[in-house]
């Protein structure tokens, strides 16, 4: 077992090298010169080069037979790069989102169905809310993933709410489906999505999508502090808050 994880762990790493060689080769290279570069066999190459293919991580020039970098890193270079872009873009409103509000701020995006927390602006406050960059969670639970998944495509809506558990965290969590979906045409009509301890006991948030602009949803951005804090008035003032500071996002991304 341990011999094939270590022969799978060489193969993916031979892959990416062969990548990073063909970066520099804007005319490609053929299987021989490849085969030099990397000091392995011309099968071993060939078997490597015919799977980054099939993915499209390649091309192959039916001219010369030379390969060359396909456009699925464009693709994942894209994704990569608007991640980046968006963090880079929102720190500052996160900030000033922060600073009026005076609660955690959130910035997060779509990945695998789920939401990955990408960055953060913490409260000052004592007792607040514990969370942490990298973390994941569930869409349907949460006010940013619901702000999230309520402006995307129905069939998107649809792959995550059947792909995914609508695990049942707290009482106050929705679990059925048709519930949900009416729950995000009403999130369509305001423009803002609210978390009322769905996810954690305690914890209520306002949060808002951010586009790009293409029109797309792109990510969401949320404020959320302890329920002691966070009454009726305040989670209104709070929804105002995050809408504004969404849509100067999606300006600043160009919509």
């Amino acid at each position: 077992m341990a011999k094939k994880e270590a022969t799978t762990v060489q193969s993916v790493d031979r892959a990416l090298h062969i990548l990073s060689i063909l970066k520099d080769f804007p005319k490609g290279l053929g299987v021989t010169e490849l085969s030099y570069r990397l000091d392995v066999s011309k099968s071993t190459i060939h078997r490597l080069l015919s799977s980054l293919l099939q993915q499209g991580f390649v091309k192959q020039d039916h001219e010369n037979e030379r390969y060359l970098l396909g456009l699925k890193l464009i693709e994942l270079g894209e994704v990569a790069s608007s991640h980046l872009n968006i963090r880079q873009i929102a720190a500052p409103y996160l900030n000033q989102l922060a600073e009026i509000t005076g609660e955690t701020v959130h910035l997060v995006v779509m990945d695998n169905l789920e939401i990955v927390y990408i960055d953060k602006t913490e409260s000052e406050a004592t007792i607040r809310m514990f969370s942490r960059i990298g973390k994941r969670a569930p869409m349907h639970c949460t006010g940013v993933g619901k702000a999230i998944l309520a402006f995307l495509p129905q069939e998107k809506i649809e792959e995550v709410l059947t792909e995914r558990p609508m695990t049942k965290f707290t009482e106050h969590t929705i679990t059925d489906q048709d519930s949900m979906n009416k729950h995000l045409e009403e999130i369509r009509t305001r423009g803002v999505s609210f978390d009322l301890e769905e996810h954690e006991e305690g914890i209520k948030c306002a949060a808002a999508p951010v586009f790009n602009y293409k029109g797309e949803v792109v990510g969401g951005i949320s404020v959320a502090g302890p329920m002691m804090r966070v009454n009726e008035e305040k989670l209104a003032f709070f929804s105002e808050e995050v809408l504004k500071a969404s849509k100067r996002i999606s300006e600043a991304l160009g919509l």
